[in-house]
């Protein structure tokens, strides 16, 4: 996975052709939500349509705002790749907000931009939308379910901030060092043994 500002990265195209050559069963999936760190996909990719670059790998675009169009496609891409090779897939997607505090996402788009996607495009809607229509709940359960959904995050939230922070030595911990694998800046005087 990777986003629409990475796709332009020399190492995409190297690994899909390696990909290729091999028939290895792999799906490269671009998230595309229009806008890599402060630049729009436009200024910054000669191809915007970025499921066709795979060359002689084939590709398809989805509507990934649609959590059901992203798991069906997900599910026949799975199945695909293992009987037909690499997999190019472009979710259309978007983001709210910018990528950091350096990065306020409001300066090369509108603020009416991201409410039109809010009105219109927008995943938790689209999914409330299908439950309803499809009367697999009403909407007096999907808003039981929020209710105490937003109680136990906010009990989870209020629990981590009581928590104590680690120790750092808890930064070594479980990180799975043996003789036959090196983790770079890690001394073994700070993790555990060595296992024999």
């Amino acid at each position: 996975m990777y986003g629409d500002g990475a796709a332009n990265q020399g190492q995409i195209a190297e690994a899909a052709n390696m990909a290729g050559l091999w028939s290895l069963p792999m799906i490269f999936i671009c998230e595309n939500n229009h806008y890599g760190m402060g630049t729009s996909q436009a200024r910054a990719s000669h191809n915007t349509a970025f499921y066709t670059r795979g060359d002689k790998i084939p590709g398809i675009l989805v509507e990934a705002q649609n959590v059901l169009s992203v798991r069906e496609t997900m599910k026949w891409a799975g199945d695909y790749v293992v009987k037909n090779g690499p997999l190019f897939i472009e979710f259309n997607t978007y983001r709210y907000h910018g990528h950091s505090m350096s990065d306020p996402g409001i300066t090369y788009r509108t603020k009416e931009e991201i409410n039109n996607v809010r009105e219109t495009r927008d995943p938790i809607e689209i999914a409330r939308n299908m439950i309803l229509e499809a009367k697999w709940a009403t909407d007096e359960e999907l808003r039981t379910i929020e209710k105490t959904i937003r109680t136990r995050i906010e009990a989870e939230v209020e629990q981590a901030r009581a928590d104590p922070f680690p120790p750092v030595s808890e930064l070594y911990t479980d990180i799975g060092i043996t003789k036959e694998h090196y983790v770079r800046g890690v001394e073994f005087g700070l993790s555990r043994a060595i296992p024999e």
